[in-house]
């Protein structure tokens, strides 16, 4: 029996239908996620942290998307190694393909830096923004897009206008898949300054669309965005590195399709069928 996060939790001791083992796969450890949030966000997560704990205790494997997702349900829910198991999250990457072919070609577009996220506090959202006003300057026409909505939206707003972005950066909200294929297509590079993340799939999205990716290297994101070769990883928390990183990659058009191609390159090891044989190598017995 399979339980995703905390689906299967309450069936977990019931093993219905004579199920041997019981897996529980985790696309993140709640217990990491919540030190990052704040107010009712932090104490609903905390409770089910406690859920998720009890939920790797009554499983027989426990697999988790990263290295770092590995450390993290040691350290905070006790897994003993044996029992956990690594594999990526998958990509599908014959549909992302097919969204990508039917954008239409890009004339004349302003650089253009591409975010996608839910807007929790561990996203560091507000190191962009700061990092575009003191990118805006230096780069004529450039332009942060974010895409997503979450609990941060108004905080957010108010630091951008506090910065006075203009239009140098806006909130597009929650976009559908074409809409969101649109932006990976139309951007120069990708960045999302997220200081906690279990593996990060949007890093591998933006890789697909063939885009170089400035991010922190911070949780699970150097498993996923290779330093130096499918993009630029720079220290969390750190508004000035990020913006000198976007400098770097919005200037050297030679990088950005180097860097792109590794990218594509790299995501085929995330596609359906290897993440599958790989799921399937470690169920148990």
């Amino acid at each position: 029996m399979l339980g995703v996060d905390l689906d299967g939790f309450l069936w977990a001791r019931r093993r219905p239908g004579g199920a041997r083992a019981y897996v529980v796969a985790l696309k993140g450890i709640i217990a990491d996620e919540l030190r990052n949030e704040r107010g009712l966000v932090r104490m609903l997560l905390g409770i089910q942290a406690r859920w998720e704990r009890r939920n790797t205790e009554r499983a027989d494997r426990v697999i988790v998307p990263s290295r770092y997702s590995a450390g993290i349900a040691a350290a905070l829910y006790g897994v003993p190694a044996a029992k956990l198991a690594v594999v990526p999250e998958p990509i599908d990457l014959a549909e992302w393909r097919r969204r990508f072919a039917a954008v239409p070609a890009r004339t004349g577009a302003r650089p253009t830096v591409l975010c996608v996220a839910r807007l929790y506090p561990r996203k560091r959202v507000e190191d962009l923004l700061e990092a575009a006003a003191l990118l805006r300057a230096r780069i004529t026409g450039l332009q942060i897009r974010i895409v997503g909505e979450g609990p941060e939206h108004s905080r957010l707003h108010g630091v951008h206008r506090q910065l006075g972005l203009g239009d140098s950066a806006v909130f597009l909200g929650h976009v559908d898949r074409d809409t969101l294929a649109l932006e990976y297509s139309r951007a120069r590079c990708f960045c999302l300054p997220t200081v906690q993340e279990g593996f990060g799939l949007v890093f591998a999205e933006a890789m697909a669309a063939g885009l170089p990716v400035v991010a922190c290297r911070a949780a699970a994101v150097p498993e996923v965005v290779r330093d130096g070769e499918t993009g630029l990883l720079v220290p969390p928390r750190t508004p000035a590195a990020l913006a000198a990183a976007l400098e770097r990659m919005l200037g050297d058009d030679g990088l950005r399709k180097e860097m792109g191609m590794a990218g594509r390159a790299r995501v085929e090891a995330l596609d359906l069928v290897p993440v599958a044989r790989r799921f399937l190598e470690v169920l148990p017995a």
